[in-house]
């Protein structure tokens, strides 16, 4: 078969969940209403802790920055397929592919760094009480959330300017619902052991770099909350970090799940249905989980929701008057 590279031709195919056209009004509704809740509860949250002067802190800093990343994480994925479902296409342009690749994957890899140095600061805050302010000052916050985002674009721009070496051949299905690094990799008609083994190193590296990180941060913690004499001191403890190790339980819950239904079904719509876990659901829970047993949270939104809306009335009202 003749090799071609993939910009000289036109498009991929995203198969998506189903091609059954009695399904795509469903999976269009559902996926907009997920991504609505996504985007609104994560900007909730960041302009929560922006207009609270008490929310200034690190563990608020990197929270408004996990739920920044989570907004653009769905966003390069989920607007593209509600185009496709409302277009009746499964196309998508190659430039358009590349493009989406990247951002997958700086902001899936963002989730990943922030999630660590969220541990590290929450280590910090228990094990080293006395030193926190001096240690989790705002220029060495900076220089963290600085170095997630560098770690994060170098690997995505590797992974990508990789991928533009491949030749692929005319027929270019896959089986997602967005450009799949490792599937686009595998509709290639040349060598991609190049591409694999960049994949491999990168999963290892910086997705099982933080993961230790953050294994390790709780496993201080953990030594350091059963040091505590008083239950309450415990509790206490344990509580701020209570909806770091939800949210962490749940990125990588199912993350870990989708790479067990992939090796169980590697080409079958299973994959994208277990990816959206990852990609969609935990976004969208990760506002829900960090502010409903955060009572600064739930008192800096309310307070915010009361303006928002202070503000709307009276424009309603002023609008009424003209």
């Amino acid at each position: 078969m003749k090799l071609r590279n993939l910009t000289q031709l036109s498009e991929f195919l995203l198969l998506g969940f189903s091609e059954d056209p009695a399904l795509q009004p469903l999976i269009f509704m559902l996926f907009l209403s997920m991504y609505l809740v996504t985007v609104s509860g994560n900007l909730l949250i960041v302009l929560a802790i922006l207009s609270d002067p008490h929310l200034h802190t690190p563990m608020y800093f990197f929270l408004a920055n996990l739920s920044l990343v989570d907004v653009c994480f769905t966003s390069t994925t989920v607007p593209k397929m509600l185009v496709n479902i409302q277009m009746q296409s499964q196309a998508i342009s190659y430039a358009d592919c590349i493009t989406q690749m990247f951002f997958f994957l700086l902001f899936g890899s963002l989730d990943d760094f922030l999630l660590a140095v969220m541990a590290y600061d929450r280590f910090v805050a228990i094990c080293h009480p006395l030193h926190y302010t001096v240690i989790m000052n705002s220029q060495l916050c900076v220089q963290l959330a600085l170095v997630c985002w560098v770690i994060g674009v170098l690997n995505a721009l590797m992974q990508s300017l990789l991928v533009l070496r491949l030749s692929f051949c005319t027929h270019l299905e896959i089986h997602h619902f967005f450009c799949e690094i490792n599937q686009v990799v595998h509709r290639a008609c040349s060598d991609t052991f190049l591409n694999d083994l960049m994949m491999y190193l990168a999963a290892v590296l910086l997705a099982g770099g933080p993961l230790a990180g953050i294994l390790y941060s709780y496993s201080q913690i953990a030594s350091s909350i059963r040091a505590i004499s008083s239950a309450q001191g415990k509790y206490k403890a344990f509580s701020t970090c209570a909806s770091h190790l939800s949210a962490i339980s749940l990125f990588y819950g199912t993350i870990i799940g989708v790479y067990l239904s992939a090796s169980a079904a590697p080409s079958s719509a299973s994959t994208a249905a277990a990816s959206v876990m990852y990609t969609v659901v935990t976004p969208m829970l990760n506002p829900f989980i960090y502010s409903l047993r955060n009572t600064d949270m739930k008192r800096a939104l309310k307070r915010l929701i009361r303006k928002i809306l202070g503000r709307t009335m009276q424009t309603i009202k002023g609008a009424g008057q003209l």
